[in-house]
Formats: structure tokens, sequence, C-alpha cells
């Protein structure tokens, strides 16, 4: 077994493998079911997954999350807000699309960190100006990568594949279909 960042490699080739023989299974659906908690706080537990159309039995852990706003922005600050909730999912996809490319690659990373910073126009989300988008203007990313044994011209090349692989940022620079019902 060959394990490059503390990727199994194998598994990943397998894994490519099988989702080319059968695409079926590159489908996969989250879940999360949330439950407000007065104000700007909400407590959300994750779901089910399922993948190729079948619920996976692996995934028997529930997490549980919480956001709030910071007072400024009318929560009591008790937890992570919606729009740095949105920030680590991208930094937590990039993690999984660099460390996983990389280790395809041979790459061997000794670590990396991000920082990432993400602008809104609060305008546009309390409805005074209709012009405004009431979601993030710009996201600004910063990777800093020890790869010893790697060129700038390389760790430039994997960047490239996440930000062209990375799921999270896709959603957010594409339109993505979101559909809310009453229950």
């Amino acid at each position: 077994m060959s394990v490059i960042n503390e990727v199994d490699v194998q598994a990943l080739q397998d894994t490519t493998a099988a989702v080319q023989a059968n695409p079926k299974l590159g489908q996969a659906t989250f879940s999360l079911n949330g439950s407000w908690q007065g104000g700007c706080r909400l407590t959300a537990e994750t779901g089910a997954m399922t993948q190729g159309g079948e619920r996976d039995q692996t995934r028997v852990a529930r997490y549980v999350m919480s956001s709030d706003e910071p007072v400024a922005l009318l929560g009591t600050d008790t937890a992570v807000s919606p729009g740095e909730y949105v920030l680590q999912a991208l930094a937590g996809c990039y993690t999984v699309t660099l460390a996983v490319n990389a280790a395809a690659q041979g790459i061997e990373l000794k670590s990396f960190r991000l920082e990432l910073e993400g602008d809104v126009d609060l305008r546009g989300f309390l409805g005074i100006d209709p012009s405004v988008r009431p979601g993030l203007q710009q996201v600004r990313v910063c990777l800093h990568v020890d790869a010893p044994d790697t060129t700038r011209e390389q760790l430039e090349e994997l960047l490239s594949l996440v930000e062209n692989r990375s799921p999270i940022r896709d959603s957010l620079i594409s339109p993505v279909d979101v559909v809310a019902t009453l229950a």
C-alpha cells in the first residue's frame, strides 16, 4: 500500500477506476437537518449520505454544528457565522483536493495552511439596495504550501488542479439550483 500525504494512493486509484467503470458511483448526496434556536442561532446535524443511489452504511457518525452571527451583525456571537462556514467549507474542500491530487502526482506535502477572506455588502441582505447581491462579493484564498522536493511551477499546476476540481469552489463560482419548499 502506497500512502502519500496520509492518502491511500491505491484506494484513490481503485475509486477512480470504479467511478470510470460505473459513473453512477460518482453521484453522492449529503444531507443536513437544522433547527432554529432563536435570534440568528441554528443547530444542525449531519444526516445520511447516499452514493450511487445507495445509503452509505459506513457513515454512521452524526456531527452537530451551530451557527450564529457576530453582535455587529445582529447575532449573539455564540458560534461560527454562516459566512465563516462557507469559508471553512471551501478551505476543507481545498484541503481534500490538494492532498489527494498531490498524492496522485507523488508530491509529498510537509505542511500547508490556508488563509481565507470573504467580503459581503450588507446593503443586499438588509434590502437597502436591490442592485447589491446579498451574498459574498469576493473570496480570497492564500495557500502556504511546504513541499520541499517540489518546484514553484509544480505547486502552481497543483493549485490550478485544485481550483478546477474543488466541488465547493465550483459551487461558489457556478450557478447552483437551490430549491426551497414548505413542508
